[in-house]
């Protein structure tokens, strides 16, 4: 946690410094991304929005890497899960609530399983690289994405590419009482599922029989093998739990969000887990804290554009950037020590 911490400060002080060849003030930098992360309950309400899907994906992300494969296709499975989510919803007039948002939680986790679960029994069965597969899947999701947009349930009544709204008996806007309390923000409920995904996953993988055999499986297959785990069980297992994972997001930005799908709807929350995951080391409860601080520089790159002449918003991105790679040479570092000790 202490070399984590370190290149996180290291990779910013390095980020902000690039700004001086701009001809920008880096203290001046910094102290607009830090006002507009938290600058105002506005501003702290929209940085706390993103933490849910950062949480998500970053779990998907972490829980595929601790498995031994690289899920590159979080944005593919939160895509197809918030698609079909909406479609559900949509069809879902009978259900009352509390029925209703129950129903739409669980078809967010299977459809992001099922888009999961193909990439993982490709891998299994047919020795696909997972890494190939999720990169088409997420193409093909946003194909079908799109489709079902604009041919099965769009929104007549707005020229935007979006779809029609949920049913309100399968929203959980009524008892969102995080809404309430940042108003005119997109923060919503979901945020505390997501607190309380990675207490359940940190328990499935530290605390359980399936979750110590699908980090034995990553750490070294052969030898997992030889004490009689299945390989193909746990690659499948693996997948189908990262995609379902992704597919959670579906409940931030559908089920307690605005209700309705929309094209672009995700600034790449799939690929931001990435980051995510490799700023907390894979940790499920040190993922809170790295989405808190990648959410936050996310919405504090937001008002760069206007209080800059040649800094965007797009500077969060090298920002992010630099901060993984720093964080990532203590680890690799490491985890090589850790194999030259193993080797001899």
């Amino acid at each position: 946690m202490k070399n984590t911490m370190i290149g996180f400060f290291v990779g910013l002080v390095l980020a902000l410094s690039l700004t001086a060849f701009a001809g920008e003030n880096p203290l001046h930098i910094a102290a607009v991304l830090f006002k507009s992360a938290f600058g105002s309950n506005y501003d702290f309400g929209t940085t706390l929005s993103y933490v849910a899907p950062f949480i998500f994906a970053g779990l998907s992300v972490a829980v595929a890497f601790h498995g031994g494969m690289f899920n590159i296709g979080a944005e593919g499975q939160l895509t197809l899960a918030a698609i079909l989510t909406t479609w559900v919803g949509v069809h879902c007039a009978a259900l009352p609530f509390p029925w209703g948002p129950i129903v739409l939680i669980f078809a967010a986790i299977f459809f992001g399983g099922l888009w999961g679960f193909i990439p993982g029994w490709l891998k299994a069965y047919r020795g696909s690289h997972e890494v190939i597969i999720t990169i088409m899947l997420n193409f093909v999701a946003a194909g079908f994405a799109s489709w079902m947009t604009l041919n099965i349930i769009p929104r007549l009544d707005s020229q935007n590419p979006e779809t029609r709204f949920i049913e309100p008996s399968a929203s959980l806007k009524s008892i969102d009482f995080i809404a309430q309390a940042f108003p005119n923000t997109p923060l919503n409920i979901s945020i505390l599922l997501a607190i309380f995904s990675c207490g359940a996953v940190w328990i499935f993988l530290w605390k359980s029989k399936w979750g110590f055999e699908l980090r034995a499986m990553g750490a070294n297959p052969e030898a997992a093998v030889r004490a009689g785990i299945s390989k193909k069980k746990y690659q499948i297992l693996t997948m189908s739990i990262a995609g379902a994972l992704a597919g959670l997001v579906a409940v931030s930005e559908i089920v307690a969000g605005p209700g309705n799908f929309r094209l672009g709807f995700s600034p790449d929350y799939g690929f931001m887990g990435i980051a995510v995951a490799l700023l907390a080391r894979n940790n499920p409860l040190g993922i809170l804290l790295s989405a808190f601080l990648l959410g936050a520089l996310h919405k504090g790159a937001s008002d760069l554009d206007l209080e800059t002449a040649t800094i965007t918003r797009d500077f969060s991105k090298i920002i992010q950037g630099l901060i993984v790679i720093c964080v990532a040479i203590p680890w690799i570092h490491e985890q090589l020590g850790k194999r030259r000790k193993n080797d001899s």
